[in-house]
């Protein structure tokens, strides 16, 4: 359901809150550190200048976070914009056989390709086909690394990662009024900060404004970074995204969500970004219980979210530094604690039914596998392989749902015409 952008904004102190508050900040947290690591790598990997590295930070965050406030705004759920993790291991490895500038045809041609699958709408035709079962499955295997990162992360810095569980778990049970994954947050910070477990940064603060960059097109950087690109953010990001949202009880909207991450592909194409689009862990973290019970004020976060990283990508040269400071090990155990009522919902939905049972354990361990076929992670494979498992072995639950979905479509016709 659409609302009014102007009428959702009047309401944001309605639902901004310690919970939202916190929600968005650790989403935010999360998605500032580690990724950005994995951009920073690779172009220093791949050679780039500190200014071509500012300018593909700026431009993946600044409008992956206008993505994400316009369409939480306008629709009034959780739905973080952002950028797509895998995608940038892809072009990290591509840049070592092509140019910035081909690299960057490359993301254009994906964003385009993006676009017009959403506005064809067959997106959103292609996952009501797909049982919830299925999806929800191929959140937890997607996810669950999230949920044992917390305990690699105990093996390496027991004191500070185990300090920030249980700080988490027994607040959850005596603290009511202040969320517990803000509490374990700041204890686990304070803890490193006292250990001197803070990293050092190599690189140094400065403010530098993004460079605009023409692309270049080159058919082999199109073929081998340009179509699994784009298949990336509609098999991966996008594809967790609708996922934990339904899981949550949302209804997302598939094709403005695909039309949306098409074209914050095509606009940082310019600026040396690889895309911005629907974010699938911010997306978790944001529309999770630790948003709040209230559900429909879950979306405060991604305001909250979406500003941080709005400003995270302006400032970079000067936050870059600062945020690789921070201990991975206490970003990876807040993150699995975020986790935690998403996982829950998205398990108990995805075997609490008798059907698709076998279609679900195999979208499951898929995801979980991590495996990737021509350059398309795991996520996408999921769902491809559990649908064909329970086509062979469940054909009795695929006619039942068949018919379900036939009664839905009467109604809706019906409810048209009323």
């Amino acid at each position: 359901m659409k609302y009014s952008v102007g009428e959702s904004v009047r309401l944001l102190p309605k639902y901004l809150n310690a919970n939202t508050f916190s929600a968005g900040t650790i989403a935010a947290i999360f998605g500032c550190t580690g990724p950005a690591l994995i951009i920073i790598g690779g172009a220093t990997d791949a050679g780039l200048s500190i200014e071509q590295t500012i300018s593909w930070l700026f431009s993946v965050y600044f409008f992956g976070s206008l993505i994400g406030i316009y369409l939480a705004l306008k629709y009034r759920q959780p739905i973080a914009g952002a950028w797509s993790i895998p995608g940038a291991v892809l072009v990290a490895g591509g840049l070592q056989h092509y140019s910035l500038s081909e690299i960057s045809g490359a993301y254009l041609v994906a964003g385009i390709l993006v676009f017009i699958l959403g506005i064809s709408g067959l997106i959103g035709k292609t996952m009501k086909w797909i049982p919830v079962p299925i999806v929800m499955a191929m959140i937890v295997g997607a996810m669950i690394r999230f949920g044992t990162g917390m305990f690699t992360a105990l093996e390496s810095v027991p004191i500070i990662v185990g300090s920030a569980i249980l700080v988490y778990l027994f607040s959850s049970r005596f603290i009511k009024k202040v969320p517990p994954i803000l509490i374990s947050f700041v204890v686990g910070g304070v803890l490193a900060a006292i250990m001197g477990d803070f990293q050092s940064s190599t690189m140094n603060a400065g403010f530098t404004l993004p460079e605009i960059l023409m692309p270049a097109f080159s058919i082999e950087a199109i073929i081998s970074v340009g179509i699994p690109l784009a298949l990336l953010v509609i098999g991966a990001e996008n594809a967790q995204s609708i996922g934990v949202l339904m899981a949550e009880g949302y209804k997302p909207p598939i094709n403005e969500m695909t039309i949306w991450s098409g074209i914050g592909g095509i606009v940082t194409s310019f600026f040396g970004g690889h895309n911005a689009n629907i974010a699938g862990p911010m997306t978790a973290i944001c529309s999770s219980k630790e948003s709040g019970e209230n559900k429909d004020g879950r979306y405060a976060a991604v305001i909250v979210n979406g500003v941080i990283f709005g400003c995270f990508g302006l400032i970079a040269g000067i936050a870059v530094p600062f945020v690789t400071a921070l201990p991975g090990a206490l970003i990876a155990t807040v993150a699995g604690l975020a986790m935690i009522g998403v996982l829950l919902s998205s398990l108990q939905t995805a075997f609490s039914e008798k059907r698709f049972q076998i279609g679900a354990f195999f979208s499951l361990v898929i995801a979980m596998s991590g495996v990737s076929f021509f350059s398309v992670s795991s996520p996408f494979w999921a769902l491809i392989g559990g649908v064909l498992v329970s086509l062979i072995i469940e054909k009795a639950d695929f006619d039942s749902f068949r018919s379900e979905i036939e009664v839905t479509k009467m109604q809706e016709e019906i409810e048209k015409v009323v």
